[in-house]
C-alpha cells in the first residue's frame, strides 16, 4: 500500500471517528430520547437535533468521509481496507475519554489493543515480503 493510499484510508477513517463525535455531542445537548415521549416531543427534538451544530457537523463529515473511501477503496483491496475502519474504534475511545469523559476500563484498553494489533497485521498482508 503507497502512501497516497494510506492517506485516503485513514481519511476516510479519521473523518468517520469525527462525525461519530460531533453526532454524540449533538445528542448529548437534548439528553437521552424517549421514543415514548410523544409525536409531539420526538418532532421538537427532532427538529433541535436537525439545526445543531454537532448534528451538520458530523453529517458533513459523514458526506466527505464516503468520498474519501470510495477513492481509497478504488486503490486498495476492500478485505484490506474495511477492517483499517478498526482505528476508528481506538480514536474515539481516546476522544471520548478526553472530551465527554467517559470512562475507559483496563479491558476496554486490552480491546484497544488487540484492535491495533490487527489492524497492524492487515495492513502487513497488504505488502507481502
Amino acid at each position: 500500500m503507497n502512501g497516497s493510499t494510506l492517506v485516503w484510508l485513514m481519511s476516510g477513517v479519521m473523518l468517520n471517528a469525527a462525525a461519530q463525535l460531533m453526532l454524540k455531542a449533538g445528542a448529548s445537548s437534548v439528553g437521552e430520547i424517549s421514543l415514548s415521549a410523544g409525536a409531539a416531543s420526538l418532532w421538537r427534538t427532532g427538529l433541535q437535533l436537525a439545526m445543531h451544530p454537532g448534528i451538520l457537523g458530523g453529517l458533513s463529515c459523514y458526506v466527505v468521509s464516503v468520498v474519501a473511501w470510495i477513492v481509497a477503496l478504488s486503490r486498495v483491496d476492500v478485505s484490506v481496507a474495511y477492517p483499517m475502519l478498526s482505528i476508528g474504534y481506538v480514536v474515539n475511545a481516546l476522544l471520548a475519554w478526553w472530551l465527554f469523559g467517559e470512562a475507559v476500563s483496563l479491558q476496554r484498553w486490552l480491546g484497544i489493543a488487540v484492535i491495533i494489533f490487527g489492524v497492524v497485521l492487515v495492513a502487513r498482508s497488504a505488502n507481502p515480503s
